[in-house]
């Protein structure tokens, strides 16, 4: 690879400390030193110095759904446009490795709604190990680090039934665990508002993340629920981590719904207690007020139990769906995270089925109306028109929590963004040119620098990259350079698919994935594989 010279620039190094002006020579992939301005020789290649713009290490995405865009549509515009170079996937307790055919085959339909469920996509890999390297095999953008998936762990063992896992199954769910870590997992996700994840109790997720633990990972757990009982589902998590000794990332670490209006500094102080006993504790948000998932979620878990086909019978069935409309209108869904749906909330973001796409960017209420119908009649007829493929936004966060969270000193950045939807969460677009514009720039929330932490070195640490996320000779050479009185996020509810503006060159391992404001096509990412000796991950 030629050697590039970034000349007379403002460095933000990710660790939190002030910029310095310097020049960067980057080369074979790294930063191969760091100068005073005008002090480094030519190089092949050369970029000026230009007004306003700053070059910090690339941003890390700590919580990423892009398991199988990825494959799909390697150049990745929408995460590395906002300068994304490392993503962690395998989130919320569902994703595609470790599998058997007939786990793989109920996966692909559980969680279509976040990912798609394409055809023509080679599915022959089994382990995390085969994942990892089909990843490499074919070529991708942006790094990609990856979390075993505790569900579908849970479903290849125990089935998708709504009961307790036997000593034998709980030993065989340690041993597959044990197996991809080994194979270069990162630590283990939980989906505890999904099933079968949902259905582990305490005792169960404890002998899981004794495994993460002794291994040197982490548990990054979706947890029970950020609506009703969120605090108490924040401190069993907690509560997991001191008994285990298993670091915790608690992931979009939100407070939502009416119910946790104004609460984010319970939740921070319970963090900060933890702290103080010792527990090692993170969390990541995404800097916006909807949640995004799948219609499907805001079921009552025994509906869902057995899998798709038993959750689409069950609705077929007039006596089940009436104690379904019950759960979710009068008593509250555990899907729904404990509370009753809220129908003026739910927004249809995507579907499967082409007959529905007129549905698309519209409320279940307003879709409701339309057609004279009561709104779980609506609810009903696209789960079973779509077989559970329909993925919504759910309207239900607070502002006040947001910023109260992202100010914490232990807080990453994560965009939680589904690419597959037709009109998805504008996170998956703008999450970071957000917290760079809107929050720190036009609202001081952060100052840039605390920002930019938050970003890239934070979440270094957490994952154990020994040689990335901080701008230092020898690390990889995973850059964004952007002008910082411009940079935004320009993606909305009504047109979510939007390149932000102020970030002209992003590049993954030395090599530009944006030039100029475009994509090169340039696939340089690769998959971080956690090292089973030093736990470090690379």
């Amino acid at each position: 690879m030629a050697d590039l010279l970034i000349r007379d620039i403002d460095v933000i190094d990710g660790t939190g400390a002030p910029r310095y002006r310097a020049d960067v020579l980057v080369y074979g992939g790294r930063i191969a030193e760091i100068a005073e301005p005008g002090t480094l020789p030519g190089a092949d290649l050369i970029l000026e110095e230009r007004e306003n713009m700053v070059l910090t290490p690339g941003f890390i995405d700590m919580h990423a759904h892009s398991d199988l865009h990825l494959l799909t549509a390697p150049d990745h515009f929408p995460k590395v446009s906002q300068g994304i170079t490392t993503e962690v996937i395998g989130q919320d307790g569902l994703s595609y490795a470790p599998v058997d055919d007939a786990t793989l085959a109920v996966v692909r339909r559980q969680i279509a709604g976040w990912n798609g469920n394409p055809a023509d996509l080679d599915f022959s890999w089994r382990t995390v190990g085969e994942y990892l390297d089909r990843l490499d095999s074919s070529g991708i953008t942006p790094n990609a680090a990856y979390l075993v998936p505790q569900g579908t762990l849970r479903m290849m063992v125990v089935g998708n039934d709504k009961r307790p896992a036997t000593p034998a199954e709980i030993e065989r769910m340690r041993e597959l665990l044990a197996q991809s870590l080994a194979e270069g997992a990162v630590g283990m996700s939980s989906g505890l508002t999904y099933t079968p994840g949902m259905y582990a109790d305490t005792t169960e997720l404890a002998s899981l993340c004794e495994v993460v633990a002794a291994a040197g990972g982490f548990y990054a757990p979706h947890t029970r629920s950020y609506g009703k009982g969120a605090l108490d589902a924040y401190a069993e998590m907690i509560e997991l981590s001191r008994r285990t000794g298993c670091a915790l990332h608690l992931t979009h670490a939100t407070m939502n719904f009416g119910e946790n209006r104004g609460r984010a500094p319970e939740f921070l102080a319970m963090i900060d207690a933890a702290l103080d006993e010792g527990c090692d504790i993170t969390l990541d948000t995404y800097p916006y007020l909807p949640g995004s998932t799948t219609l499907s979620a805001l079921l009552p878990s025994w509906a869902m139990s057995g899998g798709p086909d038993a959750a689409l019978a069950r609705i077929s069935d007039l006596d089940i769906r009436l104690a379904i409309v019950a759960d979710v209108n009068v008593h509250g869904s555990d899907g729904c995270h404990g509370v009753t749906v809220d129908w003026d909330t739910i927004q249809i973001s995507g579907v499967a089925n082409p007959d529905l796409e007129r549905y698309v960017g519209r409320t279940v209420t307003e879709i409701a109306v339309a057609e004279d119908v009561p709104p779980v009649e609506v609810f009903f007829d696209l789960l079973t028109r779509d077989q559970l493929a329909t993925s919504i936004l759910q309207h239900v966060g607070h502002e006040e929590n947001v910023r109260a969270i992202m100010r914490h000193h232990r807080h990453m950045a994560g965009t939680d963004g589904l690419l597959a939807p037709e009109r998805p969460h504008p996170r998956a677009w703008g999450t970071y040119p957000r917290y760079l514009g809107h929050y720190t720039r036009e609202l001081g929330i952060l100052d840039l620098e605390d920002c930019v932490h938050h970003c890239t070195g934070r979440p270094a640490e957490r994952l154990r990259l020994r040689d990335r996320g901080l701008i230092r000779p020898g690390y990889a050479a995973d850059l964004v350079l952007f002008d910082h009185r411009t940079v935004l996020d320009t993606a909305t509810f009504d047109n979510p698919k939007q390149q932000a503006q102020g970030i002209p060159y992003v590049l993954v391992n030395g090599e530009f994935a944006i030039d100029a404001g475009k994509p090169t096509g340039t696939r340089a990412g690769r998959a971080l594989r956690r090292d089973p000796v030093s736990g470090d991950t690379r």
